[in-house]
């Protein structure tokens, strides 16, 4: 080196794998995973010039670090010619996270200060995805969204603090590592026992749990990952048992015999939320899990049940023949001509010789069927409720496990409650019973979790009373102190709240938080009846035995305390996550300062499975709502606007968008799945129609801003590769307008600063349009319309910037035109001002293009801390740039770019070219 430059050189050679082709010289191997040589990149962030990957001569990989130039006192590099999303997303987020840009602490020690004297918070938590998998586009819509709005308002000066999580996802989790114990070892968790097979559950845990992160953070996420928590966690259990004991203490969560939606699927119940409702316009054969063949829905079978001493008989329809052992009793109309006559009468059962009596009540629809329906109380909703008026036992004659009861008999007992219900029809028949069978329109109850058709069963749990706390929640809206965006969700949220049930909190799994709830045995029984459960609860087992000790009036010896087996819904514990990631029900300095949350964002879809439980469950055990404002956006389609599922192959890994992924691959993915055989033909069929050439590599720069640009309020967004691709080339479009920059700087001297004095009208227009798009991102950010600021961005750039204004000033920027050496400087100027600003605009949502973009031209400012981020500088704001109308030019360059259309000009023809007052035409 010379005058004080060190230079070091080094050579890099780095083995990789890619998929598709062969072994090559280089030493990559292709019959893996590719992970670039960028994985280094981190190494070197903060010093000049950034290592350059360069692609290997054999084959299409990142392989060999040029030699690198260590320049301790310049920032000059080679620029590469073209954009590469590989390149610029290497290893800037190791480099953010190493230096907590995403931090709260990081701001209150710089800009905080200068740009926020009043210490604004701006606070929100992630929806915490499940464990099990991986993230989608979905997901990916959701990250796009909050990332960008704390990207804003961290450069606003904002404390921002942003979550991450991980919910155990008890269901979902526990089936995963039961298929796989199943198919590794041959066994079932009852083989292991409770202790034993949690430990495998933790273990899976600890090897696949962290794939969710490491997409995050390949999404550019500005997550605090030191606050990083998991839904089982030793403090987020601690706060999941308070408020469970909490609840108990003020009467809100009690225990009772009600009939649940019942999985056979799961072997658990689950609550309202989780059950679909598939419409059947009549006959329809569906898969159910565990039976080969589908299964018949959406007819009505009419069958007769004998009047007890006397001729005659009822006639009953159904659309559920199965439970015919289980009916106690038939009812009718009570001012339905029909059966006048029959009110107080019985009839005889066909099976159990059982006298089931007729009674009358205004609940039975006279126009349904026959008009007379069969009482079944322990497997149907109403039928429940006309047995709690008319004193009527109930009857379990399908399991827990999808087969028949012993009250069945011995010729049903054990049978699959699908195969039973056909065994039911020959046996109806060859007693003569059988009246028909008739389409019939339903609603048919599915387990959003497993596919399985809902079993309603009467069972003992624990549900949390909700009537008090939807009432506070729907008051939080009505007197504006939640606000609900857009705000057309306000209907529903009254009206789903209005009409809430009970919420079943219990789950029959293994997996999860243990109900902190006991059921006491007293050795001296005598001052209760002993069928009588008793039940303690308490933050441990301690506490517990002292509550029950106190509850049942007796000595410590005598009381045996045995825990609830069951675990928590997976959704009680999500309820919490905006105060229990803050340390409740610890008085944290975090709860203190971000406590309520400022705004929740989440998907539509979770406004009563997530929104409604988090408002309700904050508010009692804190006394406060949870956040003040929430965002919902729409649902994320694909571009046929078919809803993404596995078994249609339309579902998308973000990752395969970012790097790209060849059709092989995306194959691959939908058989290592768990469809059906002729699902897994249906979904990669339609791969191979969607995605002939697989997914090309589009960056997550231009992902997150493809996600953006769609209007997320109001209809649901068909988002296609495509999209995402022209995004794309806007990066590249970026990545050249600053390369000529770059070129335009090269000898400019003296750093640029930031004062500027646009004299020439052709810069006051720039200016001028410079600090329209700033009051339109302004906007925009302030009432969410995200997809507003994106496209005042992109227009600015692509119509202002560069159709316009570069091709003004390269004249004046070109070597010999003879230009004064004022104007050349002033010109550099105001480029360099309407980059730096806009890549400043555009960094919530190209967080990595944008960094590497500002990281080059700084240097030639002279003005921002080369040790720091554009993710901290601040955001630029119209209050601080001058604005300056100038219509005269905007009008001609509106003009010439139409003539340009109409006279069919290219490249391959003269062109116009801007004066700095005028429009002059060449000769065409």
């Amino acid at each position: 080196g010379g005058g004080g430059v060190l230079v070091w050189t080094v050579s890099v050679i780095v083995s990789l794998e890619v998929p598709g082709g062969s072994a090559m010289a280089c030493g990559c191997s292709v019959a893996g995973s590719c992970r670039p040589a960028r994985l280094l990149a981190p190494l070197f962030r903060g010093t000049r010039p950034y290592p350059r990957l360069t692609r290997c001569d054999k084959c299409a990989c990142f392989l060999l670090f040029e030699p690198l130039l260590y320049l301790l006192d310049t920032t000059s590099v080679p620029f590469p010619q073209s954009y590469s999303p590989e390149y610029v997303e290497s290893g800037w987020y190791q480099w953010w996270e190493k230096e907590g840009f995403f931090t709260p602490e990081y701001h209150v020690r710089t800009i905080a200060s200068f740009i926020n004297p009043e210490g604004r918070t701006f606070s929100l938590c992630i929806p915490p995805p499940n464990v099990t998998g991986t993230l989608h586009l979905g997901h990916a819509l959701t990250v796009a969204i909050q990332d960008s709005l704390a990207r804003w308002r961290r450069m606003l000066g904002c404390k921002v603090l942003w979550v991450p999580g991980c919910d155990h996802a008890g269901i979902a989790t526990q089936s995963v590592v039961e298929r796989r114990l199943l198919r590794e070892h041959g066994k079932h968790r009852q083989d292991y026992g409770r202790e034993e097979f949690l430990r495998e559950v933790w273990k899976w845990k600890n090897e696949k749990g962290d794939e969710i992160y490491h997409q995050l953070r390949k999404l550019g996420a500005s997550l605090d990952w030191s606050r990083a928590c998991f839904t089982m966690d030793e403090g987020f259990s601690r706060a999941v048992t308070e408020a469970f004991v909490r609840l108990c203490d003020s009467g809100l969560i009690y225990r009772s015999e009600a009939l649940v939606n019942w999985s056979c699927a799961l072997g658990s119940a689950i609550s309202d939320v989780e059950v679909e409702m598939k419409q059947l316009t009549g006959r329809t054969l569906l898969s159910v899990p565990g039976y080969e063949k589908r299964i018949e829905f959406g007819t009505m079978v009419t069958f007769a049940y004998p009047l007890e001493g006397v001729e005659g008989e009822v006639s009953v329809s159904t659309t559920r023949p199965e439970t015919i052992l289980g009916d106690v009793a038939i009812a009718v109309h009570p001012e339905d001509p029909r059966y006048k006559d029959l009110h107080g009468r019985a009839c005889r059962h066909p099976f159990t010789e059982r006298l089931l009596p007729i009674i009358a009540d205004a609940l039975v629809d006279k126009e349904l069927g026959t008009g007379a329906v069969k009482v079944t109380p322990a497997h149907d909703h109403t039928d429940f409720l006309l047995s709690q008026r008319h004193s009527l036992p109930h009857l379990t004659v399908i399991g827990g496990d999808g087969h028949m009861t012993s009250l069945c008999g011995q010729w049903l007992e054990g049978v699959r409650r699908f195969d039973a219900r056909e065994r039911v029809m020959e046996a109806l028949m060859e007693k003569k019973m059988f009246r028909g069978r008739r389409d019939h329109p339903m609603s048919l109850p599915v387990c959003s979790r497993s596919g399985d058709v809902i079993e309603p069963l009467l069972r003992k749990q624990w549900f949390v009373r909700c009537g008090e706390m939807a009432g506070k929640a729907i008051q939080a809206v009505d007197d504006g102190e939640l606000e609900i965006i857009p705000s057309f969700y306000t209907k529903t949220w009254r009206n789903w709240l209005s009409n809430i049930s009970d919420w079943c909190i219990s789950r029959q799994l293994w997996w999860g938080h243990q109900i902190p709830a006991y059921r006491v045995s007293v050795s001296l029984a005598a001052f209760c009846p002993l069928e009588e459960e008793l039940w303690t609860w308490g933050r441990t087992e301690e506490e517990a035995r002292q509550r029950a000790v106190t509850k049942f009036k007796t000595l410590p010896s005598d009381i045996t305390l045995s825990q609830d087996t069951d675990v928590l819904d997976t959704w009680f514990s999500s309820g919490l996550f905006p105060f229990a990631m803050l340390g409740w029900p610890r008085k944290t300095p975090d709860l203190a300062q971000f406590y309520p949350n400022t705004i929740l964002e989440t998907g539509s879809d979770l406004i009563f499975f997530w929104v409604a439980r988090m408002v309700m469950l904050g508010t009692e055990l804190t006394g406060q709502l949870p956040f003040k404002q929430v965002l919902l956006h729409s649902l994320v389609r694909d571009k046929h606007g078919r809803k993404m599922s596995k078994s249609l192959g339309n579902v998308i890994d973000p990752l395969d968008v970012i790097s790209g992924v060849s059709l092989e691959r995306l194959q691959e993915k939908v058989k290592e799945g768990n469809l059906d055989p002729r699902e897994t033909t249906v979904a990669m069929e339609a791969q191979r129609k969607d995605f002939p050439k697989g997914i090309p590599e589009c960056g997550a720069d231009a992902m997150r801003f493809a996600l953006c640009s769609h209007k997320i309020h109001g209809e649901d967004i068909n988002l296609s590769v495509s999209q995402v691709l022209s995004c794309r080339h806007f990066c590249n479009k970026m990545w050249q307008t600053v390369k000529f920059t770059l070129g335009a700087l090269e000898n400019s001297g003296s750093p640029l600063g930031t004062t500027i004095s646009p004299l020439s009208s052709i810069d006051r227009w720039i200016c001028s349009q410079l600090y329209s798009t700033v009051l339109q991102c302004e906007r925009g950010f302030e009432n969410y319309e995200l997809h507003s600021v994106t496209s005042t961005l992109q227009s600015f750039w692509v119509h202002s910037l560069c159709d316009v204004y570069l091709e003004c000033v390269k004249p004046v920027l070109a070597a010999g035109n003879g230009a004064e050496d004022g104007e050349v400087q002033r010109a550099r100027q105001i480029l360099f001002h309407c980059v730096s600003v806009s890549l400043a605009l555009l960094s919530p949502f190209m967080p990595y293009l944008t960094e590497e973009l500002w990281q080059r031209l700084q240097p030639h400012g002279g003005t921002a801390d080369p040790s720091t981020s554009l993710c901290v500088q601040g955001y630029p704001q119209s209050s601080q740039l001058e604005e300056a109308e100038f219509p005269l030019v905007q009008e001609v360059a509106r003009v010439t770019r139409s003539l340009r259309a109409q006279c069919h000009m290219t490249r391959e023809r003269p062109d116009c070219e801007f004066k700095s007052e005028c429009c002059e035409k060449k000769k065409y």
